[in-house]
């Protein structure tokens, strides 16, 4: 239960809005005069970072289902 908790913390905290940028983007960026640019750049960034989440998540996931499938029949033959 514990660890459900975390991890829908972790979730959800990955889900928060986030302005990320290197220092040289934010130098060039702040100049402007319009911020049209600097939320298109955080928005790439945003888009760039979704991906190895999910593929992390992805694989994680396969991993959790097969380690409980195996589990699953572990216990089930252990009670015969």
């Amino acid at each position: 239960m514990k660890q459900k908790i975390i991890l829908s913390f972790l979730f959800l905290g990955g889900l928060l809005k986030s302005n990320a940028q290197c220092a040289m983007c934010r130098a060039v960026l702040e100049s402007e005069e319009s911020q049209s640019a600097a939320e298109g750049i955080n928005d790439g960034i945003l888009f760039l970072m979704i991906v190895p989440y999910l593929l992390v998540g992805t694989i994680g996931y396969f991993v959790y289902k097969t380690y409980s499938k195996s589990k699953k029949t572990k216990n089930t033959e252990d009670s015969m």
